[in-house]
């Protein structure tokens, strides 16, 4: 129960990390926008935590377990900003569950093998993640309409939508942030998986 109770504190400081993580990436603008930062980011923090609190437990489905709570968590923040009056869409909820699920099933599969979470799981969730959320933001209404008619009052000068960006720096953010995604999280994923046996 310590240990559960535990995670539950850590995922949500994690989750103030998160949303914070490459300056307010949870905001449609700034989503679309830069995607690949978005992608990078978010599944490395997803990464990092769920595979050291799945080896500190050593219980598989605590990854979904952690990915809920910063989801839940998550959904709170953006219902405090639909009460202030902004739409439904100011904020866009990252879609965590799959990908930890994804994990979960990997540390499973393998028979608890540590080295395979790191490894396969963490590369599942950098190639996962942006897929999940690239279809998050699809169904979103026009984040270019929200940045314009809605702009955060904590929004940084630089950070201020002056016209339309929105695939003009990348090809294909799918491909990039996956590629990216999948890249970085294994070995910052196997750095978390070490501070934890020390």
């Amino acid at each position: 129960t310590t240990h559960y109770l535990f995670i539950v504190v850590v995922a949500v400081n994690s989750t103030l990390l998160t949303i914070n993580a490459g300056d307010y990436i949870f905001y449609t603008d700034w989503m679309w926008t830069s995607f690949v930062v978005f992608s990078v980011s978010q599944s490395t923090m997803l990464a990092v935590g769920a595979i050291y609190y799945m080896l500190f437990t050593g219980v598989p489905g605590t990854a979904t377990y952690y990915a809920t709570i910063m989801t839940i968590y998550t959904w709170v923040a953006k219902g405090a900003w639909f009460a202030l009056g902004y739409p439904y869409d100011f904020i866009v909820v990252p879609v965590w569950i799959p990908s930890a699920m994804l994990l979960d099933l990997t540390y499973w599969a393998t028979r608890r093998n540590k080295h395979a979470a790191i490894i396969i799981g963490g590369t599942l969730i950098g190639l996962s993640f942006p897929l999940f959320n690239m279809v998050n933001l699809l169904l979103a209404r026009d984040p270019l309409e929200v940045a314009f008619k809605y702009p955060r009052p904590t929004l940084p000068a630089y950070m201020t939508p002056i016209e339309p960006q929105v695939g003009k720096f990348y090809n294909s953010p799918v491909a990039l942030g996956s590629g990216a995604g999948a890249v970085l999280t294994v070995p910052i994923a196997a750095l978390g998986a070490k501070l934890n046996t020390w």
